[in-house]
């Protein structure tokens, strides 16, 4: 079943490095800052570059040689304040949030910052973290039920005026929110973003999320990665739409890049990175059948603790629009990307890829006998409350 969607332009968004390290565990210069002040120059950078959304980082303890972390909700909040048009996405937790306060926490966002709140729903795979702040920690499949209720008690909460909700982990007893959400047309509600390459996870993406989001794949990997999604939306009557994550190494030559890319691998954290490795593939293990996030990462992968790398978007602004409208083809309507200079990498992303980008697409839109609109949003196309 293809999912492409020629007519409408991709979406752009960056990691926001609300974490100390950067976005490579490697000794490699990265010009980059986890600190508020950094940060808000980089959201105004992003928005006035084209990108459309940004991703808050949740984690609490030090992992990926992180030693400093920003809260995810509170650091987007202030990121929404600073900017006019970013649309900016607070990673969370069930377990760790009651999905009332974060649904209220949500609105509140949304009126500060005029209809620009979104949330990514984490289910957990980082055990210390719950174990030693005392919370339950779920087996792998359980986590993902949790996850389904979670979600649909915000979608409830944000849609509907004395909801009802009784489930194994949430129970919501005729409960109204006011103010609503911001009434954004084409929006029905504050975004939810979702990720997870397990069974269990893509079943209930297709069942609950208005976007997935995925590791970083070659092109193969993404369509194999999507398709239990797809299978699960089309049983559900929705229609999901897809982000994928990638490394971005844009360079004056393709020898170039791939010189950067071969230093940031040498230049490793090794403890770090293999105590990622071993904290993460718990996760895949855990399965029934050996899927999931970063089950098959190896070491290369995990120093782009997002498997970024894998992506390829690494040679000449030409090389990886190129590449970058090859995703299109097969289902991708958002990159989700990192760098290692975020504030001037992401400048020059926007003035020498992104318009290339917009071209090759407008070709493809062409040859398919299709409308393109440089212009048009995605929020007519995401999933109605009916899709809950």
């Amino acid at each position: 079943m293809s999912v492409a969607d020629l007519s409408t332009p991709l979406k752009f968004a960056y990691w926001v490095p609300n974490v100390s390290g950067g976005l490579v565990v490697s000794t490699i210069e990265q010009r980059t800052s986890w600190d508020f002040d950094y940060n808000r120059k980089l959201a105004r950078i992003a928005e006035d570059a084209g990108f459309e959304y940004a991703l808050s980082q949740t984690r609490y303890a030090a992992s990926y040689g992180a030693d400093k972390q920003h809260e995810a909700t509170s650091f987007s909040l202030a990121l929404l304040a600073a900017t006019e048009k970013l649309k900016v996405i607070a990673a969370v937790h069930p377990g760790m949030w009651h999905p009332g306060v974060l649904a209220k926490f949500i609105i509140t966002a949304d009126h500060i910052s005029n209809g620009r709140a979104a949330v990514n729903v984490v289910s957990g795979w980082l055990k210390d973290e719950f174990v030693n702040f005392g919370l339950d920690w779920l087996e792998h499949d359980e986590r993902y039920v949790r996850t389904e209720e979670f979600i649909r008690v915000l979608r409830g909460l944000w849609t509907e005026q004395g909801y009802s909700q009784s489930g194994k982990y949430y129970d919501i007893n005729n409960f109204t929110l006011s103010p609503a959400p911001v009434d954004v047309p084409g929006r029905p509600h504050p975004e939810v973003f979702f990720g997870g390459n397990s069974t269990a996870a893509q079943a209930t993406a297709g069942r609950v999320a208005d976007w997935y989001f995925s590791n970083g794949k070659d092109l193969e990997g993404f369509k194999e990665n999507i398709a239990g999604v797809q299978a699960s939306a089309a049983v559900a009557g929705r229609r999901p739409r897809y982000g994928l994550n990638g490394f971005v190494i844009a360079r004056d030559s393709e020898k170039e890049a791939r010189d950067t890319l071969r230093e940031i691998v040498e230049k490793a954290h090794r403890p770090a990175v293999e105590g990622f490795r071993d904290a993460v593939q718990e996760a895949g293990a855990s399965t029934k059948d050996g899927k999931g996030m970063w089950a098959d990462s190896s070491f290369e992968d995990l120093v782009q603790y997002n498997d970024g790398f894998r992506t390829q978007l690494i040679g000449t602004p030409e090389q990886i629009a190129e590449r970058i409208v090859e995703y299109k083809k097969i289902g991708v309507n958002l990159f989700l990307t990192c760098y290692l200079h975020f504030q001037e990498e992401v400048a020059a992303f926007g003035a020498d890829v992104l318009p290339i980008v917009r071209e090759l697409e407008a070709d493809a839109a062409r040859r398919a006998d299709v409308d393109f609109d440089p212009d048009e949003t995605l929020a007519g196309t995401l999933p109605s409350k009916a899709g809950v």
